[in-house]
């Protein structure tokens, strides 16, 4: 199904011709995993495919519940849905283990690890990091950790050893200095740091300054990410790749009133979280799956979640290249379909904040669904659109007085 160290899907579909007697084809139809329905819509996926064997699967399990097609606001709603989804379905008593959300692409479960940790959910990933045990995230955090908290030793001894001429011995020195001061700040500036750390030292002091100062949330996550990026580039070849890490966190912290408040529901039970609901899923032996789409061939949940099921992220944006990677792409997402036993969501965010933007404005994009489910398939979906509870009591969101939009934009001309 992948193409992946010179296997291709070509290997399959060429493999009957390539014998003068040729090769006897016998389908595999019947499938003892999914139900009438899921298969139904998978089948409508894989069937628009330019070149495949012809079969379709079908199967004894009979339901009348569509694969839900559902529309978000963002990746902050897609990741609240998915929360709110899983620890129903707990409370109906599927295990977290039995429920298993998807993803083209490991970067694109950040939003969802983050809103998971907030609620105490427990769960393991397949196909990449967790979005925060990335060593670059960490540092972020750290820093983050070390302005709230100038006594946190351990952020602060992480912290400190980002910058070159500074080793465990140093780190351990200025954290007893600032330890054994009354004003930490002031503990720090007075220290004499070694040589080769001279030039960075200055930089570090005024930005450490600055945030213990109160500087304006989240604008001092950003303020840190300046001051990370050139030492990330030292550290860590693949600096690009990372900060796209980097500025999604920005984004994820944004929603969160305050700097202790992001710290806090990151760190600590929050208050407000809802898995509590859940009961059993705190303990460690239950726990949710997630996993990139390639690392889930193979396996089959009760439950599944589909993440960014829109153009951009499936089929992903390097994957159009060529008529053959569309296709390649198309097979992902019906091998994603395919591993749900009674229950799947496809989840849609119409909003993206993209990381490479810097021109002045909202900063987002809207995507459209994926060109793999056109509107002659919906009927295969049940249809729905959803929103928090939060966004739901949002004023902006409540219908308001009605605009002739097309007699302003005339107005506009005369």
């Amino acid at each position: 199904i992948y193409s992946f160290r010179a296997a291709e899907v070509r290997n399959i579909l060429d493999f009957p011709k390539q014998f003068a007697q040729g090769a006897e084809i016998v389908m595999l139809e019947r499938n003892y995993r999914s139900t009438e329905t899921i298969l139904a819509a998978a089948n409508k996926v894989i069937g628009e495919a330019s070149e495949r064997f012809t079969k379709n699967l079908w199967t004894e399990r009979r339901s009348s519940h569509k694969p839900q097609l559902v529309s978000v606001r963002d990746e902050a709603e897609q990741a609240n849905y998915v929360c709110q989804a899983i620890l129903a379905e707990r409370e109906a008593g599927t295990a977290l283990k039995a429920q298993a959300v998807l993803f083209r692409t490991s970067s694109h479960s950040g939003p969802l690890e983050v809103e998971l940790t907030r609620r105490n959910i427990p769960f393991v990933k397949f196909g990449g990091l967790k979005f925060l045990d990335a060593a670059h995230v960490k540092d972020m955090l750290a820093m983050l950790r070390f302005a709230e908290n100038p006594r946190d030793r351990v952020a602060g001894f992480r912290v400190l050893q980002l910058m070159p001429g500074i080793g465990p011995s140093a780190a351990s020195q200025i954290v007893d200095a600032m330890a054994t001061s009354l004003d930490e700040t002031l503990g720090l500036a007075r220290f004499r740091p070694p040589q080769r750390a001279a030039q960075d030292w200055p930089v570090f002091l005024d930005i450490y300054s600055g945030l213990r100062a109160g500087a304006k949330w989240p604008a001092d996550l950003e303020r840190i990410r300046l001051w990370y990026e050139p030492h990330m580039e030292r550290i860590h070849e693949d600096a690009i790749t990372r900060r796209a890490d980097l500025l999604q966190l920005e984004q994820i912290a944004s929603t969160y009133p305050s700097r202790e408040r992001f710290l806090t529901e990151l760190t600590l039970d929050p208050p407000d979280a809802t898995s509590d609901q859940a009961g059993p899923p705190h303990r460690d032996e239950d726990y949710l799956i997630l996993s990139t789409i390639h690392s889930a061939k193979g396996q089959e949940w009760k439950n599944v979640f589909v993440l960014n099921t829109v153009d951009g992220c499936i089929p992903a944006d390097l994957g159009v290249g060529t008529k053959e990677d569309i296709e390649e792409e198309r097979r992902l997402l019906y091998v994603a379909m395919t591993r749900a036993k009674d229950s799947l969501h496809l989840v849609v965010p119409q909003r993206f904040y993209p990381h490479n933007q810097t021109a002045r404005g909202d900063r987002h994009v809207y995507a459209s669904r994926t060109r793999f489910i056109p509107a002659s398939m919906l009927s295969a979906f049940e249809q729905s659109s959803w929103a928090s509870a939060a966004l739901k009591d949002d004023p902006r969101q409540r219908p308001g007085v009605k605009v002739d939009l097309g007699a302003r934009m005339r107005g506009m001309w005369k």
